[in-house]
């Protein structure tokens, strides 16, 4: 009689565990070195949420998906991480605010996905450059293709992805192709809007704020070559450029060249979109960074005259004058390319 019990409780041990509900939910938890003192959050189109991340940088919460998988992206001060988050999923993230996307990893039930996302990052950083669209049409078919193969390669060669995803990236990079033809083709066209501007006097800039607290103008710069830069604090492309930026500056220092950056920042990256909170962020990056050179914040972000006189629709915009006032390159190539050590070594600094 015993014996039959034990075997029963077995028995129905064992079925418990098969009606086991599966979890209709995932929870993200982390620790953020050098957290900036904000809350995070995680978004995508259809979805957004408030992280209450503790002084110490660390945070845990749950996430009740309407569908059972999505992608998302994490947001931590201004700069982001995707992450793949399906129901079930216990995932740990660990990052620091210094560098942000070389320190991303992720732990955990269903890490595989945010980790492979991260990396993709990372290539795509090292793949694509603007140096892509300064290549002769054959040089730039070439490199594409190697670039596609790069990206198959990675995705193949991945282990433990989720189904959804890799159908969903197979798409993408079948996308890829295409959308960096049609890139080229339309910086090949922005070019020559570009060439009306050479040899002819640079559009104007008055009374920016400067970062000492003073006001500044182009006309300050007369008889020096001036290198700007036009960014904002929550442009991703325009942060990658920043350390060779300043390399730039070091090897320039003491040479008649002013390296300017200009802020289009106008508070709509901010939570009340103001341009007090727009000034604070662009000073706190400031000081983060380490930024030299001039630092300036346009006084009206993208629709600053500045900006709109030299048409410009995307950042990093660089451009280069000279010692005249007159413009060399109104798209001048970025601080990380050959193509700019090139171009001021022709000059006579």
């Amino acid at each position: 009689m015993i014996k039959n019990s034990l075997t029963l409780i077995v028995a129905l041990a064992l079925f418990s565990c098969k009606q086991e509900v599966a979890k209709n939910y995932a929870t993200v938890s982390g620790t953020i070195t050098n957290h900036l003192g904000k809350d995070g959050k995680i978004r995508n189109i259809n979805y957004s949420k408030e992280i209450k991340i503790n002084p110490d940088g660390t945070f845990s919460d749950t996430f009740h998906l309407k569908n059972e998988a999505s992608l998302f992206s994490f947001t931590d001060g201004n700069e982001s991480t995707s992450l793949y988050l399906k129901n079930g999923d216990n995932i740990n993230l660990t990052l620091d605010t210094k560098l942000f996307d070389e320190t991303v990893k992720y732990t955990g039930s269903g890490s595989e996905n945010s980790n492979y996302l991260a990396q993709k990052a990372l290539l795509s950083e090292k793949t694509i450059s603007m140096d892509l669209f300064d290549a002769s049409e054959d040089e730039f078919d070439s490199k594409t293709s190697e670039i596609i193969a790069k990206f198959t390669d990675f995705l193949t060669n991945t282990t433990g992805l989720d189904k959804r995803l890799v159908i969903s990236e197979k798409e993408e990079i079948a996308r890829m192709e295409e959308g960096l033809k049609e890139q080229y083709a339309r910086m090949k066209a922005e070019k020559d809007t570009y060439a009306s501007f050479v040899g002819n006097p640079s559009p104007e800039f008055n009374d920016f704020e400067n970062i000492n607290g003073s006001k500044t103008s182009l006309k300050d710069f007369k008889g020096k070559y001036v290198y700007i830069d036009v960014w904002a604090t929550w442009c991703g492309p325009c942060i990658a450029e920043i350390p060779s930026l300043k390399r730039l500056e070091k090897e320039y220092h003491g040479k008649n060249i002013e390296f300017v950056s200009i802020s289009i920042d106008d508070g709509a990256s901010y939570k009340d979109n103001s341009m007090n909170a727009a000034k604070k962020g662009w000073k706190k990056m400031i000081a983060k960074k380490e930024l030299k050179g001039t630092q300036l914040l346009a006084d009206n972000g993208w629709q600053t005259t500045f900006a709109k006189n030299y048409s410009i629709n995307s950042i990093p915009r660089f451009i280069l004058i000279d010692d005249k006032g007159n413009v060399v390159d109104a798209n001048a190539p970025r601080p990380s390319s050959e193509g700019i050590k090139n171009l001021l070594k022709s000059l006579t600094l």
